[in-house]
């Protein structure tokens, strides 16, 4: 089957109930998106489909309808994308290892909403797990981005 991941069509021989996560990490070599908990509860396989955050180890591949974006093809080399910008400048990660995650679903958040408040924020992100408890720095982020986007 064809897949559109990153701007590139790439072609896949599994089979249609194989989880995207692992069409991604396993078949394409694609590791930005991360196995966390298997069952969508931790949010570090969060990838977009169309822009919308969904979580890449229950999406069958057989399910899949629409370009996958992953935390490689969000920004580019030359220009980061504005939640990355304002990770950076407020050093959100800590281990990193939910952070291709949490970015993905604050990218896909302030796609719908660029000016959210701390409730809303809390409530977006409540899915995305991070084990080093970074989530003050989180929200301060996703406030950056979202002031940027609007000032954009």
């Amino acid at each position: 089957m064809k897949l559109s991941v990153n701007g590139n069509t790439e072609d896949v021989n599994v089979e249609p109930d194989m989880p995207l996560l692992w069409v991604l990490r396993d078949e394409l070599g694609i590791t930005g998106v991360k196995y966390g908990c298997g069952i969508a509860q931790c949010g570090a396989c969060t990838v977009h489909v169309d822009g919308v955050a969904v979580r890449s180890c229950q999406m069958r591949i057989g399910d899949l309808d629409g370009e996958v974006t992953t935390i490689e093809g969000l920004g580019s080399a030359e220009k980061l994308h504005i939640v990355q910008e304002a990770w950076i400048e407020h050093q959100v990660a800590q281990c990193g290892y939910c952070q291709s995650g949490q970015i993905m679903q604050a990218a896909s958040f302030l796609e719908f909403n660029d000016d959210p408040t701390d409730e809303e924020i809390d409530t977006a992100m409540s899915a995305n797990l991070c084990r080093c408890g970074t989530y003050p720095r989180i929200r301060t982020a996703i406030k950056t981005a979202a002031k940027n986007i609007r000032e954009a």
